[in-house]
């Protein structure tokens, strides 16, 4: 099974081929039948930002401070680059998950390395979450001025670490999932919490407060006040949301400290992800 790593250079082209060959034509397939076909692509991250800041912004009310370069001040927009950029990768990590037991019947009739299904899935997301960027850097160019296009180098390498730790916890999920089938509606409710969790909807600074009422109401854990905002930041998806609202929204390039975070998050999972799918995938197809 190792061999599905470490292949042969031949191997490897028709690997590479073989992913390229899946990608587009699940890209192809995603808006086939539709009227507005890659529009929706488009149309997508707007309505997804009308509906956050229409809840968020008019009902609860919520704000945030203005980007620190851009002077930006739209709860909306905050909101939006935190939805979308929790979506690609929450979304990477389903559709990894689930990319060895939706496959069933093709992984039991050909043989190909398996791990080419899940980074299939993880490109064609990439692909489409490419367009929400274009859609969002555009909206954020008009809004805070073009400076935001200084960003895009940052912002593509943030997609690119979040997407490899995606890509790890799919090959580690996509083995566990085919041993043990609950896994997927365990995940779904873990997610919703993930994304509360993670700061999607609200900023750090609210946590702050809840951590001093919490002080005050005498909540402690051995005689010092609750480490919420502590673990908040040890949650790896709030590093990369983090880098995504600091390029996009702020206009600034992530600290050295987030970037190490993003980068230490994306070689631990993938490292974890290829060591669990090495070990435990051989007999993938017999348990299909």
């Amino acid at each position: 099974m190792r061999a599905q790593f470490t292949q042969p250079t031949s191997s490897r082209g028709t690997t590479l081929n073989l992913i390229a060959q899946l990608t587009r034509r699940q890209i192809s397939s995603e808006f086939k039948g539709t009227m507005l076909g890659r529009l929706w692509s488009f149309i997508n991250p707007l309505a997804t930002i009308a509906v956050y800041a229409l809840i968020f912004g008019l009902v609860f009310r919520g704000s945030v401070e203005p980007g620190r370069n851009s002077g930006v001040d739209s709860f909306a927009l905050w909101i939006g680059i935190g939805v979308l950029s929790w979506d690609y990768l929450s979304s990477g990590i389903t559709r990894g998950m689930d990319a060895l037991t939706g496959n069933a019947g093709l992984l039991t009739k050909v043989y190909f390395p398996r791990y080419v299904l899940v980074v299939t899935e993880i490109l064609s997301l990439t692909y489409d979450f490419l367009f929400e960027l274009v859609v969002m850097v555009a909206i954020m160019a008009l809004v805070g001025g073009p400076e935001v296009l200084v960003m895009v180098p940052g912002v593509i390498l943030v997609t690119l670490l979040t997407g490899l730790f995606s890509l790890g916890l799919g090959l580690t999920l996509s083995v566990v999932s085919v041993y043990f089938r609950d896994i997927s509606h365990l995940w779904a409710v873990f997610n919703q919490v993930w994304m509360y969790a993670s700061g999607v909807v609200f900023p750090l600074s609210m946590l702050q407060s809840v951590q001093d009422r919490l002080t005050a109401d005498g909540w402690n854990v051995g005689g010092r006040p609750i480490p919420l905002i502590t673990l908040f930041r040890v949650n790896p998806a709030e590093s990369y949301l983090e880098a995504f609202r600091s390029l996009l929204y702020d206009f600034a390039w992530p600290s050295l400290n987030v970037w190490l975070l993003c980068l230490g998050w994306a070689v631990a999972s993938m490292g974890f992800g290829i060591w669990v799918f090495v070990r435990h995938s051989a007999r993938i197809v017999e348990e299909l």
